[in-house]
């Protein structure tokens, strides 16, 4: 069965100084963060004819092109699967922010679609946004004959709250467990249309998991 592998981009200036970046078009990559991107597609070798695809963001669609580079492939940019946006907190690194960013992420984990940052947005429209690509994304290549694994590469936050929405993966678990840079959560797609984690960074599922001081993961 073909599958939807949602990696996360490769390492920023933001990330290190732990800067709440979510604004577009966003910090570009760190040359780590570009051999990041070059080495997840080393160590992802293709093996069928696989989907590249990037949101809009200057270090997805860089992580994408490293990746790209090494597959000797092709990627295309998609709307609507950037960061969710933290609107008044954008570009702050202080404890306090971290700390009200963290008191909404754990409501969304916890289903409240509706908490947002105010200025930024709510669980329910990175929903809205987000959702309709992956949908579109498995009707073209998850289902059918001619199925290709799909490569996605956004965003930590957005990913885990995705990931753990489209498989139901336990709140808990998924708020814990954050994805490196060019880690990724791999989904698989089954025939009575229900959504499978079969990977979820270094993490082993559904235990297991250490907090990691990037915000954004």
């Amino acid at each position: 069965m073909a599958r939807l592998h949602l990696v996360r981009h490769g390492e920023t200036t933001s990330n290190v100084l732990r800067k709440l970046d979510t604004a577009l078009p966003g910090a570009s990559l760190t040359d780590f963060g570009a051999r990041q991107g070059v080495r997840f597609g080393l160590e992802h070798p293709l093996t069928s004819d696989a989907v590249l695809v990037n949101s809009v963001a200057n270090r997805a669609r860089q992580t994408a092109d490293l990746i790209g580079s090494a597959w000797e492939s092709s990627t295309d940019t998609v709307e609507g699967v950037h960061e969710i946006q933290v609107g008044d907190l954008e570009g702050r690194s202080d404890r306090e922010a971290h700390e009200q960013f963290h008191e909404v992420v754990t409501r969304w984990h916890n289903g409240d679609l509706d908490a947002r940052i105010p200025g930024g947005e709510s669980l329910e429209m990175l929903h809205n946004r987000y959702l309709p690509v992956i949908d579109e994304l498995a009707t073209k290549y998850l289902i059918g004959e001619n199925q290709q694994d799909v490569y996605l590469v956004s965003h930590g936050a957005a990913i885990r709250l995705i990931a753990a929405h489209l498989a139901k993966i336990d709140p808990e678990f998924a708020m814990k467990n954050y994805l490196p840079n060019t880690g990724s959560v791999e989904l698989e797609l089954r025939d009575d249309g229900l959504w499978v984690a079969h990977l979820w960074g270094d993490s082993v599922l559904p235990l297991g998991g250490e907090n990691i001081t990037d915000p954004m993961g």
